[in-house]
């Protein structure tokens, strides 16, 4: 980013003469060596010295060479690595007095004065517990005449930030914790085998997954898998949940469904407090039902793996703002922990947070459960009542259409069930229009059940169909339609094609009475180019695609001489992919075509990786957005690249093409197709009962567009959106993503600005957000 942009910048954060400690602790998660990799290169690139502290707490106090100096090349190839590298251990020795004397001390003889945690809420406690004893351990260490006055001096206290790396997502005042969506993939992975082999016989499926004390990884997979039943520690089943159970799986079987899944927390109790098991559910459905039941235990392997594009995006995200805390503290700055709300990394107190989550726990251990689900602050679970334990009774007098336009993106087919079901719910008559616009034109729109949208969730494509023709030519026949099925309201979910014909649309209510509806446009796409969101249904599952298939890139270079891949991704003029996936495949430059570039800039390119390939790095990894520059091209880059390397590298080249838009949609996919569905639906049925007047009464706010802003789901209407958008490039005019660039290149060693214009700011854990800030994390 040039330094033209008025963001503010880092400059003045110098971390010289500074010495930061990082260190993993309880629970490995994946994810934890990107967050490692970005605190050691970040303070690194500052001028800080940083240190690993191996095998966590107890590295810490053993000392010796469990804490050694990291050095920029010391973690290259940690990104797509699972686990971490550096180790982690419970330490009951920390857990005592004498245990934090010794790690005081084998911190001040290092110089370290700033640490980084990256463990759960046991593990942030300890460090914030430390940090208030630091002042005392020092001074028992001068009496001792271990340390000196100038040592007591210079080392006067001790700066903690922290990461919350758990798969149970646990903890309070972050959306998502670090490893989280990588534990998803696992259990989706391990769900989408297991029911095509349940299909196969007619089967039962109990799966039981982690989750001692929170039902965030069942709940969320139950979503993304179209699970019958869920089981979870915050929301105990009421008294006769086992009738209601067998009735639900019964009905289910009645409808043809040919297999059943059951997913249990392994922490679910009742509200008795007895503890529900996934044996003890196998053993109720074949006593009751006769069914073909079978257990799985997922166990630890959800915490192994190659972490997801998001986790490494993520954690890269934290530990940058890691590093600025740390070199932004004072002596009377609280411990904090980096937290990710809505799609902004934010600092809050870490004792805070801590009290909540203890909060929670107290409150299921009291059998308040209401109390701890408001705490916790999720709304996917009021989705999940929505589409699988429906009162399907309620009946009104509209009815309402959904379609697909533009190109295929995973995930559409989870909108468009949870959709279905949600509408269905409302008492809503619910029609399908298959091949977009130009599909209604020819009538070809039809009533759609229940029933007729079970399996779709993870399903790839659209199953509608999906056109990119506008409405426009056919805009009477579209009129005629709508009058024809007398449609009350509209849904369209598709990419920058449905927000040109949501467009149309309203251009076309002066002529056409048919269109003074409601009409709301959820944003799916894998370019992530439509105006008023951030994220774009299908665009996680393309970012994995491209992080999946560099990761093999890379490794077939091993062994080989030096190399570097070109490597083409989609976007049409977007560089969200070649970007985002470039931060998550640590890649070396991404070129992208709003950020201009000319020969000068490539010829530094190559030199900088020239160097770097002289050093000890043996692959290198360059992504170009297929339209960043009409002369600049894939093949000439590689052929300049090719040539100038001569001696040092060898290149090759790769275009991705459409298996970025092909696949099984990823757990955040199908789960944001789900709630903003759910969350757009309710939208129109509100507006249903508000404007019907003996007829339909528009107002200027109802044709919307429901996307993710920085912290909130929110309703923009659509007209007010067109001075945002780029319509010859087909791209908005502010991205938020063109932030993280800058990360992309200091990680991959170059000197550039970073904005940390949101960073800074210290803010208060909110104890109950309110329905219109609802945050993407389901």
């Amino acid at each position: 980013i040039s330094d033209t942009f008025p963001y503010k910048f880092f400059e003045n954060l110098s971390g010289a003469g500074k010495a930061i400690g990082v260190l993993t602790s309880g629970g490995d998660a994946q994810g934890m060596n990107a967050a490692v990799r970005a605190v050691v290169r970040m303070g690194i690139y500052v001028g800080a010295k940083v240190y690993f502290v191996h095998e966590g707490y107890q590295g810490m106090v053993d000392g010796g060479d469990n804490i050694e100096e990291a050095t920029w090349e010391s973690v290259s190839s940690m990104l797509q690595v699972g686990g971490t590298v550096i180790g982690s251990a419970r330490c009951k020795e920390f857990r005592t007095h004498e245990g934090r004397l010794k790690a005081a001390c084998n911190l001040v003889q290092r110089g370290i004065t700033n640490l980084c945690v990256i463990g759960g809420d046991g593990s942030l406690t300890g460090a914030n517990l430390f940090r208030e004893e630091w002042s005392g351990l020092l001074d028992e260490l001068l009496q001792a005449g271990k340390i000196d006055n100038e040592a007591v001096l210079k080392y006067s206290h001790l700066n903690i930030v922290g990461m919350v790396g758990s798969i149970d997502n646990d903890f309070c005042g972050t959306d998502m914790t670090i490893g989280t969506d990588s534990a998803l993939h696992r259990i989706i992975e391990v769900v989408d085998a297991i029911m095509t082999t349940a299909q196969s016989h007619q089967r039962t499926f109990v799966l039981e997954v982690m989750g001692r004390h929170c039902g965030y990884l069942a709940l969320v997979s139950a979503l993304a898998c179209g699970a019958d039943w869920v089981f979870i520690p915050e929301m105990p089943p009421a008294d006769g949940w086992e009738d209601l159970m067998c009735t639900k799986l019964s009905e289910n079987r009645a409808r043809k469904k040919r297999l059943n899944i059951i997913i249990v927390s392994e922490g679910a109790i009742d509200s008795n407090n007895k503890s529900i098991t996934s044996e003890h559910i196998k053993d109720l459905v074949v006593k009751c039902l006769g069914f073909d039941t079978r257990v799985t235990i997922l166990g630890h392997v959800q915490r192994g793996g190659t972490p997801s594009a998001f986790d490494r995006i993520l954690a890269s995200r934290m530990g940058v703002e890691a590093v600025l805390a740390l070199l932004e503290a004072s002596p009377d700055t609280p411990a904090c922990v980096v937290s990710l709300c809505g799609n902004q990394s934010v600092r809050l107190p870490l004792m805070e947070c801590v009290q909540m989550t203890q909060e929670v726990q107290k409150a299921m251990d009291e059998g308040k459960f209401e109390e701890a689900v408001r705490l916790r602050g999720r709304s996917g679970k009021t989705v999940l009542l929505l589409i699988a334990y429906a009162d399907l009774s309620l009946q009104s007098s509209f009815n309402v259409a959904v379609l697909n336009v533009g190109a295929p993106a995973a995930g559409m087919n989870a909108a468009v069930r949870s959709a279905v079901r949600v509408g269905i719910t409302e008492g809503h008559k619910m029609f399908a229009v298959n091949d977009g616009f130009e599909g209604f034109a020819r009538g070809e729109i039809k009533e759609i059940h229940w029933g007729d949208v079970g399996g779709w969730t993870g399903q790839g494509g659209s199953l509608l169909g999906t056109k990119r023709t506008l409405p426009a030519k056919y805009i009477e026949k579209i009129a005629e339609q709508m009058r024809i099925n007398n449609i009350n309201a509209l849904l369209v979910i598709g990419g920058f094609e449905a927000y040109l014909g949501l467009s149309e649309l309203l251009a076309s209510r002066g002529k056409y009475d048919e269109f003074c509806v409601p009409m709301v446009m959820v944003p799916a796409t894998v370019s992530n180019n439509v105006p008023g969101s951030d994220f774009s249904i299908g665009a996680d599952t393309a970012l994995n695609a491209i992080t999946d298939t560099c990761d093999r890139i890379k490794q077939s270079a091993s062994g080989t001489k030096r190399r570097v891949f070109i490597i083409e991704t989609m976007g049409g003029y977007c560089g969200y992919l070649a970007s985002v996936g470039g931060l998550a495949a640590g890649a070396d430059a991404a070129y992208i075509f709003e950020e201009p570039f000319d020969i000068r800039d490539l010829q530094s390119n190559v030199e900088h990786l020239t160097e770097k390939m002289k050093t000890s790095i043996q692959r290198g990894l360059v992504l170009r957005n297929e339209n960043s520059n009409e002369n600049y091209t894939t093949d000439f880059i590689y052929q300049l690249y090719s040539e100038e390397g001569k001696g040092v590298f060898d290149c090759r080249k790769n275009v991705l093409g459409h298996m970025q838009q092909g696949g099984s949609p990823s757990p955040f996919d199908r789960n944001f197709g789900t709630k903003i569905a759910a969350k757009a639906m309710l939208w129109i049925s509100r507006k249903l009962k508000e404007t019907y007047r003996q007829g339909i009464i528009f107002l200027q706010d109802s044709v919307c567009l429901l996307g993710m802003h920085r912290r909130a789901l929110i309703f923009q209407p659509v007209v007010q959106l067109k001075e945002e958008t780029d319509f010859v490039h087909r791209i908005p005019n502010e991205q938020w993503w063109l932030k993280l660039r800058p990360l992309m290149k200091i990680l991959a060693k170059y000197k550039t600005s970073y904005d940390v214009s949101d960073s800074g700011q210290l803010e208060h854990v909110v104890r109950n957000r309110s329905k219109e800030t609802e945050n993407v994390a389901i």
